[in-house]
């Protein structure tokens, strides 16, 4: 299985404290049409933290069938404990998940050797396809280069990484040590170009719960030999990229979102409103871009 193309990792609408499953059917529905490669359902963005179990299985399940095999769904499984992350991965394949994106245990702060040992042991668990995640900024710890490539050799189902520690040179040593089928997806959308110059295939997406068709066809265009379509797109979306992120993600996104209509700018605590200066700002970028 390829993850090359573009991703979303989607948000979870929620309505009065519950999960909005009508708003996330048709947040769905708008990806599929925009051309979308796949949907990634309970990651950071989705605020896989604040849900509980039964909810994060939900997640995924109304993502499976309201998909309905159009793109792939990568479900968000990981856990800073690693018997809930091989239970949720397995709930995950049962469900018909087509791939499990697996974030490194966040708080623990393990070792490179307990990081090996959480990863390997999931993929002897579950054979799935698995995405890892690296993300040292919210974890406190980064899956270093080493590791990634003892697990890229030891367990044949870890098949590609998410990486969005904001290191171009990073990704440059990962494609140097890494065998040329295992995949790299840049995590964050204002390096997604940087990234697919080093050797990146794809994104998971924040911005594209906003514009899915547009980071679409910027990594469709780098990867066809158009770079300067993608440069273009690149520089257009630059601010919304970065605007995106003015206060803790999700709440910019699913702000930009409640313009629309598409949802309640609602989070959980312990996230929060944006402050009307945010708000203002990105209401104003989101306007130069025709969004609204």
């Amino acid at each position: 299985m390829s993850f090359r193309g573009s991703h979303t990792a989607l948000v979870t609408p929620f309505r009065g404290g519950e999960i909005d499953e009508a708003a996330f059917r048709l947040l769905i529905e708008a990806q599929v049409r925009a051309g979308i490669d796949g949907i990634v359902p309970v990651g950071t963005t989705g605020e896989s933290p604040t849900l509980t179990h039964q909810e994060h299985i939900a997640v995924i399940r109304i993502a499976i069938d309201a998909a309905a095999g159009r793109c792939k769904v990568i479900a968000g499984t990981g856990s800073n404990s690693t018997s809930e992350a091989i239970s949720l991965t397995s709930d995950a394949k049962d469900l018909g998940a087509d791939a499990a994106l697996l974030v490194a245990p966040y708080y623990n702060k393990p070792s490179p050797e307990g990081l090996y040992r959480h990863f390997r042991a999931i993929s002897e668990a579950v054979d799935i396809p698995i995405v890892l995640y690296s993300i040292p900024g919210r974890c406190g710890v980064e899956i270093d280069v080493k590791t990634v490539t003892r697990l890229a050799a030891d367990c044949p189902n870890i098949v590609a990484i998410k990486e969005a520690g904001g290191s171009v040179e990073r990704v440059s040593q990962l494609r140097a040590a890494l065998p040329e089928a295992f995949e790299i997806l840049s995590g964050d959308d204002s390096l997604t170009l940087p990234f697919l110059s080093v050797g990146a295939v794809g994104v998971i997406s924040v911005a594209s719960n906003v514009i899915p068709a547009e980071v679409g066809n910027l990594v469709r265009a780098w990867l066809a030999g158009r770079t300067d379509e993608a440069s273009a797109i690149h520089r257009k979306y630059y601010q919304l990229f970065k605007d995106l992120f003015l206060e803790p993600n999700p709440a910019p996104t699913k702000y930009v979102l409640s313009l629309v209509g598409q949802m309640t700018p609602e989070v959980r605590l312990p996230l929060c409103e944006m402050e009307e200066s945010s708000k203002e700002r990105l209401r104003d970028t989101a306007l130069q871009l025709g969004l609204l």
